[in-house]
C-alpha cells in the first residue's frame, strides 16, 4: 500500500520506517524545514520506562492549584481564553484518583518496555550514531523520607518487571563520580540500569534518512492546509505544496494532531503542555555527568549527549504558547549547576521551549477513528521519545490487520 505519515517527529518518522520495513510504499509531510524540529529536539532524550508515572495522579491537582500563586511548581497552570484549555483539564483531573493512576501507569510502563525492546531491534539492524547512553538512569532524591516514598512508589512498576536497583549516596557517586560535589544534598536513589538515553532528534534524522534511501519519500515545508474525504474514506491531503493521495494515512502531528482533526468532525482529547529544556556544551569542563539522572525533588532531569548536557523541566498548561524568557530557565539552570560545577559551559546555554501532545490519562491514541483508513499515532506526551518504537510497530501492525505482539487492552482507542 501507499501509506501517507502526516508529521516528521520522532512519532512520524519511527512509524514511516517500520511501515516501510513491512513492504509499503510511504510518503511522509513535515510542515518545518527540517524533521525532529519540536518535541522530538528538545526532549530529555530518556528511553525511560522506568520513568513511566503518569502525570494525571492523586497530587496533581493540588499542584496545579498551587501553581498559580507559586512559579516553582514542576506543574503549572496558567490561566487561558481558550475553552478547550478547561475541558481538557476536566478530563485530566477526571483521571486523578489511585485506581486510574495506577491503571494508567502500568498500561503506559508496557508500551514503554516494548517500545525499548524494538528501539533495540532497530539499533541492532540499523547503523546509526545518537549519542547513545545504555549505562541506566538514575532518579535521586534529596532527604531519606522522599527517598523511601520513592521506593515504595517504584515498587508497582517492579512488579510489571522493571529492574531497580536502590543507591545509597555512596553508591551515586560511584556510579558517577561528577555528582561527588554534591554528595551531602543526595540523599539516595532509585537506579534503573536498562534505561538508556540519546538525541531523539539526531537519531530521527537518521533514521530518516535510511527511509529516503529504500525509497521513501519525505517532504519537509509541507504544510497540512487541509484533508479531502470520501465517504469513510480519507481520500487525499491538501498541503501548500501539492495534494498527496494514499491507501491509507497515519495522523503523527503531536499537539498539532487535533487541530486538523477538527477539520474533518474528529475530537481527540489531545491538549499541549509547554516544556522548557537547555542544551548546553561541555566546553573544556573536567567532570561532566556521565550517567543520567532526574533530580526528583525539583524533576529537573539531565542528560548527556557526546559533547553536550541536556537539562529538562517544567510542565506549563499554556495552550500554543512556545515563548520564553532567560528568567524561565534560571532556576532549571541553577539545578544543573549545582549538581554538576565542572559539568558544562553554562554561559552558552542554548534555551527551547516546546509542546509536548498530552492526553488526560497521559496514554497516546492509536487504531482508525471515523474513517477506515485513517489511523492515529499521536498524543504521547512527555516520553515521546520513549514509546515512538513500539508505537510505530503498533501502527504497522494494525495497518496490517495483524494483533500486535503486547496486548492492547486499555490502549488501543476505540
Amino acid at each position: 500500500m501507499r501509506i501517507v505519515v502526516l508529521g516528521g517527529g520522532v512519532v512520524g518518522v519511527t512509524a514511516a520506517y517500520q511501515l516501510q520495513k513491512d513492504g509499503h510504499d510511504v510518503v511522509l509531510l513535515e510542515r518545518n524545514s527540517e524533521l525532529a524540529a519540536g518535541a522530538s529536539w528538545g526532549n530529555a532524550g530518556m528511553i525511560a520506562p522506568g520513568h513511566s508515572f503518569v502525570w494525571s495522579s492523586p497530587a496533581a491537582p493540588m499542584i496545579l492549584l498551587k501553581s498559580l500563586a507559586l512559579k516553582d511548581q514542576a506543574l503549572r497552570f496558567k490561566l487561558s481564553a481558550d475553552p478547550r484549555l478547561y475541558g481538557w483539564s476536566w478530563l485530566f483531573l477526571m483521571e486523578c484518583t489511585s485506581d486510574k493512576a495506577r491503571r494508567n501507569t502500568l498500561l503506559k510502563h508496557r508500551l514503554a518496555a516494548y517500545s525499548q525492546a524494538v528501539l533495540k531491534e532497530v539499533v541492532a539492524e540499523e547503523a546509526i550514531d545518537y549519542d547513545r547512553n545504555d549505562r541506566g538512569i538514575v532518579y535521586f532524591y534529596r532527604s531519606q523520607q522522599a527517598l523511601d516514598k520513592g521506593v515504595e512508589r517504584m515498587k508497582l512498576l517492579e512488579s510489571d518487571g522493571q529492574a531497580i536497583e536502590l543507591l545509597d549516596r555512596e553508591g551515586m557517586i560511584a556510579l558517577d563520580p561528577s555528582l561527588a560535589s554534591a554528595k551531602d544534598r543526595i540523599a539516595g536513589g532509585i537506579y534503573c540500569p536498562t534505561d538508556e538515553t540519546g538525541d531523539s532528534a539526531r537519531f530521527t534524522r537518521a533514521l530518516a534518512a535510511k527511509v529516503v534511501e529504500r525509497g521513501g519519500a519525505i517532504h519537509t515545508g509541507a504544510t497540512i492546509t487541509g484533508l479531502d474525504t470520501a465517504g469513510d474514506d480519507l481520500a487525499q491531503v491538501v498541503t501548500d505544496k501539492g495534494l498527496f493521495k494514499g491507501d491509507a494515512y497515519v495522523l503523527a502531528l503531536g499537539a498539532h494532531s487535533p487541530i486538523l482533526a477538527r477539520k474533518i468532525g474528529i475530537r481527540l482529547p489531545i491538549y499541549p503542555i509547554k516544556g522548557y529544556s537547555l542544551t548546553i556544551p561541555i566546553g573544556d569542563r573536567l567532570a561532566p555527568p556521565t550517567v543520567a539522572t532526574v533530580d526528583e525533588h525539583n524533576l529537573v532531569a539531565i542528560s548527556r549527549f557526546g559533547d553536550r548536557i541536556r537539562v529538562t523541566a517544567t510542565a506549563e498548561f499554556a495552550g500554543y504558547d512556545t515563548s520564553h524568557s532567560p528568567s524561565d530557565f534560571a532556576f532549571m539552570k541553577q539545578v544543573a549547576q549545582d549538581l554538576y560545577p565542572e559539568g558544562a559551559d553554562y554561559e552558552r546555554a542554548e534555551m527551547w521551549a516546546g509542546l509536548r501532545p498530552m492526553t488526560p490519562n497521559n496514554l497516546p491514541l492509536f487504531g482508525r477513528r471515523r474513517f477506515r483508513n485513517l489511523f492515529l499515532n499521536t498524543g504521547h506526551g512527555h516520553i515521546g521519545w520513549t514509546m515512538s518504537h513500539g508505537s510505530a510497530r503498533i501502527t504497522a501492525d494494525l495497518i496490517a490487520g495483524r494483533t500486535p505482539a503486547i496486548s492492547m487492552d486499555g490502549l488501543l482507542t476505540a
